[in-house]
């Protein structure tokens, strides 16, 4: 039973199959059945350890465990919603206070004590950001659309004055300017999950997922700093992504764009995977890109 060959587990179901179990079967009440119950679990266990976490291919790509070339994301999707139609859903009315409120950097260590609590405020946003960069955002990358890529990250604007007069204090107009894959919308609260993982003390997987939300926030800056680049609004004094003194031409930025884009991918794949490592069963695990 132990020699028995065992297939390869998938990042989208774990099970396994193995024909020599079969063939074996008459032989199995010769076997205490205790030794065969501790068998199976070790070898289970000893395979699930090693499960990788999914590398992010563009959405046109077939989906398997190789990381793409930004060359595929030329392909043009068939259906796109627009920003208007998406911040316009009930879910981003119903986060619309908890982006305003939620600062970009947030405290550590809440407590594994609120992790239910934290997943049905926090995870909602996540999942939602993850659906926009797989659908809005990429369709803006694939054609070169600086301003739509700068709508997607832009953060919502302070409080002002006349925010002040309205009943809820310009929170809705305010949250409605935040991109769909801002800070303010996502990766905020993306650490803030993170940390609940952590008690008296940072934890290594509270470490490791803040990691990635770092990495996602450098994207992010890459992105909109091209996007300004793009459409005139900025020089890019200082050579932008490697690229010398001198402006990119539109091939080069959107060269760039397509990297940093299948890198945040990357990002928001581990970050899910570590996120998922160990959840409770009762609550449901993040979708990957």
């Amino acid at each position: 039973l132990i020699a028995a060959p065992l297939f390869p587990f998938s990042a989208h179901r774990c099970c396994f199959s193995s024909p020599s179990l079969i063939a074996i079967a008459p032989l199995l009440p010769l076997v205490p059945m205790k030794l065969i119950r501790n068998t199976i679990a070790t070898v289970v266990a000893s395979a699930a350890v090693s499960l990788p976490a999914l590398a992010f291919s563009p959405p046109t790509c077939p989906s398997n465990n190789s990381v793409r070339s930004p060359s595929q994301l030329e392909a043009t999707e068939t259906s796109q919603t627009t920003r208007a139609d998406f911040l316009s859903t009930a879910t981003a009315a119903a986060i619309t206070s908890a982006i305003i409120a939620t600062p970009t950097q947030p405290a550590h260590a809440r407590g594994r004590a609120t992790l239910e609590q934290a997943y049905d405020r926090y995870t909602p946003r996540i999942i939602d950001g993850g659906a926009f960069y797989k659908s809005q955002l990429y369709g803006a990358i694939s054609k070169g659309d600086w301003k739509g890529i700068e709508l997607a990250t832009q953060e919502p604007p302070k409080k002002s004055k006349a925010d002040r007069v309205l009943q809820d204090g310009g929170a809705a107009k305010r949250a409605a300017q935040a991109g769909g894959f801002s800070d303010a919308r996502v990766l905020a609260a993306m650490d803030l999950y993170a940390s609940t993982f952590s008690e008296s003390s940072i934890s290594p997987k509270t470490k490791k997922m803040q990691a990635e939300v770092q990495n996602l926030r450098e994207v992010v800056d890459g992105l909109k700093k091209a996007a300004k680049i793009g459409t005139g609004e900025e020089k890019s004094g200082g050579g932008l992504f490697g690229i010398g003194g001198k402006a990119p031409s539109q091939g080069e930025l959107a060269k760039q764009v397509k990297e940093l884009y299948v890198k945040g991918g990357n990002a928001y794949n581990q970050y899910v995977f570590d996120a998922n490592e160990g959840l409770p069963v009762q609550l449901a695990k993040i979708p990957f890109l």
